[in-house]
């Protein structure tokens, strides 16, 4: 079943510490914008696109620059908190890495909306189907593009309308 994207208010918070600490280790500034943007990707429950992250900072009021998000980012990616995504329409959306691996994607192609779910079964079959092919894995992603529920339903609703 679909699961919830949002962190927890303390995975939010741990995550937001360790971006302080990796900072630090790698001698760079901790700063006001660089936090708030973080806990503006940590506590997204979806997968923000950088413009995105922007207007939502300006819409509740903090106004960073855009070239600042696009660089904070690149140090949330580089210190492995944040990962980037392509769901095929172009632009590179972000997700909090809260330390697992364990889920994949449904994209519909209609609306756009994007649910994660849980790939438990599918990470205990790849490192078998990665050996019987002499494939050595290091990392998978998950991606199935579709029509969501919703659409089906919509799109259901109107067929029995005609």
């Amino acid at each position: 079943p679909p699961r919830p994207m949002r962190l927890s208010r303390d995975e939010a918070e741990a995550l937001l510490e360790r971006f302080r600490r990796w900072l630090k280790d790698h001698r760079l500034p901790v700063t006001a914008p660089r936090e708030t943007i973080a806990r503006a990707i940590f506590a997204s429950d979806g997968h923000p696109s950088a413009d995105g992250v922007t207007r939502a900072l300006r819409t509740a009021g903090s106004p960073v620059g855009t070239a600042t998000v696009y660089r904070t980012i690149d140090l949330l990616i580089s210190s492995g908190l944040v990962r980037a995504r392509d769901f095929g329409e172009g632009v590179r959306r972000f997700e909090a890495t809260a330390g697992d691996d364990d889920h994949g994607h449904f994209i519909c192609r209609r609306c756009g909306a994007v649910t994660e779910f849980s790939t438990e079964r599918l990470q205990r079959m790849l490192p078998l189907m990665a050996d019987e092919a002499g494939f050595r894995l290091e990392r998978h992603d998950v991606a199935l593009h579709g029509v969501c529920r919703d659409c089906v339903g919509r799109a259901g609703g109107a067929a029995r309308r005609s």
